[in-house]
C-alpha cells in the first residue's frame, strides 16, 4: 500500500515538474494582449523622417495651381469647386482619409449688386461728375478679366447714397476723429481714410458719433509698397508691391461667426436674432478704393496741414480738408457722393472634414485648419495654406492606408468656409460640437496663409506649445539654405531672452481674431498655435503682402514672388506635420507648463511696473495676483518633475491618461465667461484681445487704461474686479496641475 502510494506520489510530483517545465518554457514572454504595446508606443522619430522626405515641393505648387484657377469667394460657384476637389483628394482610396464629409451651416453674408456697381465720384454743385473712382482693378493677366473677380467691396457696409465734402481722418481711429474735430466741423462729411491702426469696421463706427455719413478706406504706399506707386517699373508685375488700382476687399465686421446666430449653430432651423440687433458692423456706407483714386482726392483737400503722423507716400501735403478740397481745385465746391448697393443674404457654406482615427486614444483629437474661400484668386490667402495641408494629407493619408501608420490620438481635419465673412465656418463648427471639443480636443494647429514671403518662419500659440514647435523647427532644413535649419534661420531674424533657455525664437501670442484659431482660443480654450514663413521685416515697412485681397494674389504672383520654386511652402508643410504628428503620437502630450509659468511671470512683472503704484493709492492690492502666479509656477514645475522621474512606458494608462489630460486641459482653466461682456466669445483671460497695447493680462490692461482716462471710482472697480478675475483664473489653473485634491 505505501508502495503504491509513494508510486503515485512521484508520479504527481513528475507531472506537476514536467507541467512547470512546459508553462515556464512553453508559455511566450510576449503572450501579454498587442494592444499592451500599442498603449505604451510614443512617437516613432523614423516615421517623422520618412514624412520629411515624402512631402514634395511640386505637388504643392500644383496644388496650389489647381486650387487657383478660378475666384472662390464663399457659397460662389468657384467656392462649391473647390470643396469638390477637397472631398476628391481627402476620399481617395490610396491617399485619402479614413473618412471626409461636408457640414453645411446657413450663414449671414454680404455682397455687392453685379447689376449695380458701387461708385464714388466727385460731383460738382450742379451734380456734374468731375472724378469717378475705378470700380474694376487694372488687368495685367487673364486673372483679373475673369468674369467671377468681385467688384471691391466692403462686406457689412449698409447700402445707401450719401454726399457731402471730403476730410481725411488717418486711420479712422477714435483719436484720429477726435484730433479732426477739434478743427474740422464733422457732421454731413464723406471721411477718407487708410487701413492700419483701426480694423475695418471700426473706422466707420468710429466715425458715425461725430457725424460723419460715409467712409473711404485705401491701402497708402507708405504702409504698403515702401512708398513706391508706379505700375511702370515698381509694382505688380514687375515686383511683389500692390499696383495703384489694386483695392484691398475685407469683410467691416468686428465679430467673429455668423452675426444672426450667436452662440449657436447657424442651422436652418435655428433661432436668429432681428437684423436690427446685429452690433459690430458699419452703421454709415463704407467703400474701399485704390490708392490712384486716394491720391487724386486727398491731394486736392483745402483746410489744415495734418500732422506729420499722418502724412503718406503722396508727392503733396496730406490735408484735414475744409471740409472739401482746396479753393484752386478742380474740385473747388464739390462733394464725394458713395453709391453703395451692398445686400445681404443668408446663404449655405460648407465646412470640409476629413479624419485619421487614433488607435489607441481614439476620443482624444489633434486638429489642423485652414479656410478654404478667398476674395478672389487667393493664391496666398487662403491657398498657400490649404495647399500646403493638402499635400500633408497625402503624406499622412498613404501611410494609413498602407498600414505604415496610425496615429495614437484621431487627427481632425478643417477646410473652413466663410472665414473672410468673420471667421464663420470654425466658429460655427466650434459652436455644433462645443461640449466634445472641450472635452476632447488636445490641440488645433492653424496653417491659413502658409508663405507670406520666403525669409523666416513664424509661430504665435499658447507658451506651452513653444517646445514641440522648436523641436520640429530644428528638424527642418531652412528652405535654400542646407546648412542650417527653419530654427537657426528663425532665431537670426526675431529673437529674445529667456531667463531657462537663453536666447531663443521670439514667440507671438494669438491675442486677436486674425484667422480661425479665434474660437478654439477665446471661446473653447483650446491650446492653439499658427505657422507660416514671413518677410524679413527689417526689409519692408509693408504690414502684410502687398496683393492681401486684391484681385493680383494669384499663382502668378505667389510663383513669381512669394516663393518661387515652393520650398518655404515646403519647410512649411514639413514643420506644422512634424507638430502635428508629435502631438498625436506622443506618449505624454509635449506640451510645457512651465513655458506658461515664464509668460504669465513676465506679464506680472509688466503690470506690477505699470499699475501697482496707483493701484496701491486705489486701496487695490496686487497681492493675490502674485501669488497666484508664484502658484502656478510651483505646480507647474512640480507636474514637470513627474514627468521627468516617470517611468510612464511602465506606469499604468490611467497614470499616462492622467498626466496628458491636465495638460490638454490647462487653457479651459483660463476661461471665464463673465470676464469680458462687451467682447463677443472672449472668454480666456490672458489671451483676450486688448486695445491697451501693453504686453500683460489684457483685461486688467483695458480697464486701468479706462480708469486712468476717465477717473470714475466705478471704472476702478473694474480695474479691482479684472485683478480678482486673473488672480482666481490663474490659482484655479494651478490647482489642475497638482496631483490630487
Amino acid at each position: 500500500m505505501i508502495k503504491k502510494v509513494l508510486i503515485g506520489f512521484l508520479c504527481s510530483a513528475a507531472v506537476l515538474t514536467v507541467g512547470i517545465l512546459i508553462g515556464h518554457y512553453g508559455i511566450s514572454t510576449g503572450s501579454a494582449p498587442s494592444w499592451v504595446s500599442e498603449v505604451v508606443k510614443d512617437v516613432d522619430e523614423s516615421l517623422i523622417e520618412k514624412f520629411l522626405s515624402e512631402v514634395d515641393n511640386i505637388r504643392i505648387q500644383e496644388n496650389l495651381r489647381e486650387l487657383t484657377k478660378v475666384p472662390h469667394m464663399a457659397t460662389t460657384a468657384g467656392d462649391e469647386q473647390t470643396v469638390q476637389f477637397m472631398l476628391k483628394r481627402w476620399q481617395d482610396p490610396e491617399t485619402g482619409l479614413d473618412q471626409a464629409w461636408r457640414e453645411e451651416y446657413m450663414v449671414y453674408l454680404s455682397f455687392p449688386d453685379a447689376d449695380k456697381p458701387n461708385k464714388v465720384t466727385v460731383v460738382s454743385p450742379s451734380n456734374a461728375v468731375l472724378h469717378t473712382a475705378r470700380e474694376k482693378e487694372k488687368p495685367y493677366t487673364a486673372d483679373q478679366e475673369d468674369p467671377a473677380v468681385v467688384q471691391p467691396y466692403a462686406a457689412y457696409s449698409p447700402a445707401g447714397h450719401p454726399k457731402g465734402k471730403l476730410v481725411y481722418a488717418n486711420q479712422g481711429k477714435p483719436s484720429d476723429y477726435q484730433m479732426l474735430n477739434q478743427t474740422v466741423d464733422l457732421r454731413g462729411t464723406i471721411a477718407i481714410t487708410r487701413y492700419g491702426g483701426a480694423g475695418r469696421a471700426a473706422k466707420a463706427i468710429n466715425a458715425a458719433p461725430y457725424g460723419v455719413i460715409g467712409v473711404l478706406v485705401y491701402t497708402d504706399p507708405l504702409d504698403i509698397n515702401d512708398g513706391l506707386m508706379s505700375d511702370a517699373s515698381e509694382t505688380y508685375p514687375h515686383s511683389w508691391y500692390m499696383p495703384p488700382s489694386g483695392v484691398e476687399r475685407g469683410s467691416f465686421n468686428s465679430r467673429y461667426g455668423d452675426l444672426l446666430t450667436p452662440y449657436l449653430a447657424a442651422k436652418e432651423e435655428t433661432y436668429r436674432i432681428p437684423i436690427k440687433d446685429i452690433t459690430g458692423i458699419p452703421p454709415i456706407p463704407i467703400q474701399p478704393i485704390g490708392f490712384e483714386d486716394a491720391y487724386t482726392l486727398i491731394c486736392e483737400l483745402g483746410g489744415v496741414e495734418a500732422p506729420a503722423a499722418w502724412q503718406g507716400s503722396f508727392n503733396c501735403t496730406y490735408n484735414f480738408g475744409g471740409p472739401g478740397f482746396k479753393h484752386t481745385s478742380a474740385f473747388n465746391n464739390s462733394d464725394v457722393k458713395l453709391d453703395i448697393y451692398n445686400r445681404e443674404e443668408i446663404k449655405n457654406s460648407s465646412n470640409v472634414m476629413g479624419v485619421i482615427r487614433g488607435s489607441v486614444e481614439p476620443d482624444r483629437y489633434v486638429i489642423y485648419g485652414n479656410h478654404r474661400d478667398s476674395w478672389v484668386h487667393g493664391a496666398i490667402d487662403p491657398s498657400s495654406g490649404t495647399s500646403v495641408m493638402l499635400e500633408l494629407t497625402r503624406v499622412l493619408g498613404q501611410m494609413v492606408k498602407e498600414e505604415k501608420w496610425r496615429p495614437r490620438r484621431s487627427i481632425i481635419f478643417g477646410s473652413w468656409g466663410a472665414e473672410e465673412f468673420g471667421l464663420i465656418g470654425s466658429a460655427e463648427y466650434t459652436e455644433q460640437y462645443f461640449t466634445k471639443l472641450s472635452e476632447r480636443t488636445v490641440a488645433y494647429i492653424n496653417v491659413d496663409i502658409a508663405v507670406f514671403a520666403n525669409a523666416t518662419l513664424r509661430a504665435s500659440g499658447m507658451p506651452s506649445v513653444q517646445n514641440v514647435i522648436f523641436k520640429a523647427a530644428k528638424q527642418v532644413k531652412a528652405p535654400g539654405q542646407d546648412s542650417k535649419s527653419v530654427y537657426e534661420n528663425w532665431i537670426q531674424y526675431s529673437n529674445r531672452s529667456s531667463p531657462t533657455y537663453g536666447v531663443i525664437p521670439r514667440m507671438g501670442y494669438l491675442s486677436g481674431a486674425g484667422s480661425d484659431y479665434a474660437a478654439f482660443v477665446h471661446y473653447l480654450g483650446i491650446t492653439s498655435m499658427d505657422i507660416a514663413y514671413t518677410y524679413d521685416r527689417t526689409k519692408t515697412n509693408a504690414r502684410i503682402y502687398p496683393a492681401y485681397h486684391t484681385a493680383y494674389d494669384t499663382f502668378d504672383y505667389s510663383s513669381k514672388f512669394i516663393d518661387p520654386g515652393f520650398i518655404s511652402h515646403q519647410a512649411i508643410a514639413r514643420t506644422a506635420g512634424n507638430v502635428l504628428i508629435r502631438l498625436a503620437d506622443s506618449l505624454v502630450l509635449p506640451l510645457n507648463c512651465s513655458d506658461y509659468a515664464e509668460t504669465l511671470e513676465s506679464y506680472l512683472d509688466t503690470a506690477v511696473t505699470l499699475y501697482q503704484d496707483q493701484l496701491k493709492a486705489k486701496d487695490i492690492s496686487m497681492e493675490p495676483l502674485k501669488h497666484a502666479v508664484a502658484s502656478f509656477r510651483s505646480a507647474a514645475t512640480h507636474l514637470d518633475e513627474v514627468i521627468r522621474s516617470s517611468d510612464l512606458t511602465n506606469e499604468t494608462p490611467l497614470k499616462v491618461r492622467r498626466i496628458n489630460d491636465q495638460l490638454m486641459l490647462l487653457d479651459r482653466a483660463f476661461l471665464d465667461p463673465m470676464a469680458f461682456p462687451d467682447k463677443y466669445a472672449y472668454r480666456h483671460v490672458i489671451w483676450a484681445s486688448s486695445n491697451a497695447g501693453k504686453p500683460t493680462f489684457p483685461g486688467l490692461a483695458d480697464a486701468y487704461a479706462t480708469a486712468v482716462s476717465s477717473g470714475q471710482s466705478s471704472d476702478w472697480e473694474k480695474v479691482h474686479y479684472h485683478v480678482s478675475v486673473l488672480s482666481q483664473a490663474i490659482e484655479g489653473a494651478a490647482q489642475t496641475l497638482v496631483d490630487v485634491i
